[in-house]
């Protein structure tokens, strides 16, 4: 006989033997030795490590325990959807409605009360309507620029980003969130951008 706790200890194992298909989805992005595109899993591993190493960035009030968690489940729904790089031409609406088809059915493999909780921190992060999501979503914008800064350019050739772009695409959240980032990296965007 199957007890309540091992329903749910079931689920939770259900959601995570899931969760493992990250680790299969692969991104545009390319890691910084420029040897091979990066997974998502490895991008919520990094981007959570860009997090607890800059969270002297955040402004007062921010909990770095929830952006953590934000940033853990972040692009779990790429299980589903897919990985759609900032730069690329993508069908936005079509997109969105992918990534919360994707959430519906993730989350609710979890125990219900795990499945609220998670469902909650990723539409908060969606959203970005709080501090703490503005801030993760800033630090979640921040390590493809440094990787492509240090492959020399990497995607941004293929896509043919420009500064505006940056500016437009990358600036606005990490500036939203964490205008001390930006400030530190936008110089050396246009620093970039000019000699490219």
């Amino acid at each position: 006989m199957t007890t309540g706790r091992n329903t749910r200890l079931d689920a939770q194992i259900a959601f995570l033997n899931e969760a493992d298909k990250l680790k299969s989805v692969y991104r545009a992005s390319r890691l910084n030795d420029d040897s091979r595109f990066e997974n998502s899993a490895e991008h919520s591993w990094h981007v959570m490590l860009y997090a607890a190493v800059l969270a002297d960035q955040a402004p007062a009030g921010v909990s770095i325990d929830r952006v953590l968690r934000m940033l853990l489940i972040h692009d779990i729904v790429e299980i589903d959807a897919g990985d759609n790089p900032i730069h690329g031409d993508v069908d936005h609406a079509a997109q969105e409605a992918a990534e919360l088809a994707a959430a519906d059915r993730l989350f609710a493999l979890l125990p219900d009360d795990q499945c609220a909780e998670f469902r909650a921190l990723w539409d908060e992060f969606e959203a970005a309507e709080t501090a703490d999501a503005r801030f993760a979503k800033a630090i979640d914008r921040l390590p493809t620029p440094v990787a492509n800064m240090e492959q020399g350019g990497g995607t941004w050739v293929e896509y043919g980003v420009t500064m505006d772009q940056m500016d437009k695409r990358v600036g606005v959240p990490i500036q939203r969130g964490a205008p001390g980032i930006w400030g530190w990296l936008r110089p050396r965007l246009v620093a970039f951008f000019d000699k490219m």
